[in-house]
């Protein structure tokens, strides 16, 4: 069951229990450098909605969506399908943050896990450019709300649109990180359903590289030092990509208390 969000009460867990979702999350409640919060109920996170069936059907109507982003591949699509809209209906966009996943021989054995993750979050900001570029004017308009973006695993191209959408805002690097970190309880959970209702496809997923199905806080804190080695902020980063300062006041209009 869903926790109780009524009208003029907050969440006291971030983290939306579903059956078959192991990574949904509300981005509310996050303070700012300038004392705002987040707003409840208006923007989450997730992984694979296109998983949704049964009792998490009625979840996700629960939460109102408006507007649905999907950052996976082209080729996860077709292989795995898309937001059940038959069911839910939403305003689906497909923003691709990259344009082929990651396999199991993109990190070498031995490799710094950390670091390999920083690198690719890093061609991240500029293979999804466009997309994340269009995430955030999306997320600049009100008919939007209330809205969620989401990959595969809920953690890695969800991790940076949120880090983007987060600095943003004017939510601190440390926050943004530990955010990210969340995801750690997520891939865990995701396992743990996986040895009782598919053991089949559990090694499958055991196989992969470690770092693949962890999220560790210093890989976001290593991207964020990098942004602002390079841009100079998370703004900074945000105008190169074509962002304005009206988009970005606007969605800080929609999304802080």
């Amino acid at each position: 069951m869903l926790a109780a969000m009524s009208i003029g009460t907050e969440p006291t867990d971030r983290r939306i229990p579903f059956d078959g979702l192991f990574n949904v999350r509300d981005l509310g409640g996050y303070e700012t450098v300038d004392g705002r919060l987040t707003r409840w109920r208006r923007l989450y996170r997730a992984d694979s909605l296109n998983r949704a069936s049964g009792d998490d059907i009625a979840r996700l109507t629960t939460l109102g969506l408006r507007t649905v982003l999907d950052l996976r591949t082209a080729g996860e699509l077709v292989d795995r399908g898309r937001f059940p809209v038959d069911l839910v209906p939403v305003e689906y966009h497909h923003l691709p943050v990259l344009e082929q996943i990651w396999d199991s021989d993109a990190i070498e054995a031995g490799a710094d896990g950390v670091a390999f993750l920083i690198l690719r979050y890093e061609e991240m900001l500029t293979s999804g450019a466009t997309s994340i570029a269009t995430a955030v004017d999306m997320l600049a308009d009100p008919e939007t709300y209330p809205a969620v973006f989401h990959c595969a695993a809920g953690k890695d191209r969800t991790g940076v649109l949120a880090a983007v959408v987060l600095g943003l805002l004017g939510v601190p690097h440390d926050s943004i990180a530990d955010d990210y970190g969340l995801s750690r309880g997520g891939m865990q959970a995701m396992i743990e359903w996986l040895k009782v209702t598919r053991p089949e496809a559990l090694d499958a997923m055991v196989d992969q590289p470690a770092i693949f199905l962890d999220a560790p806080p210093l890989a976001m804190t290593g991207l964020l030092d990098l942004m602002s080695e390079r841009f100079g902020s998370i703004a900074g980063y945000a105008t190169s990509i074509g962002i304005n300062d009206a988009t970005v006041d606007s969605m800080r209009s929609l999304l802080l208390d």
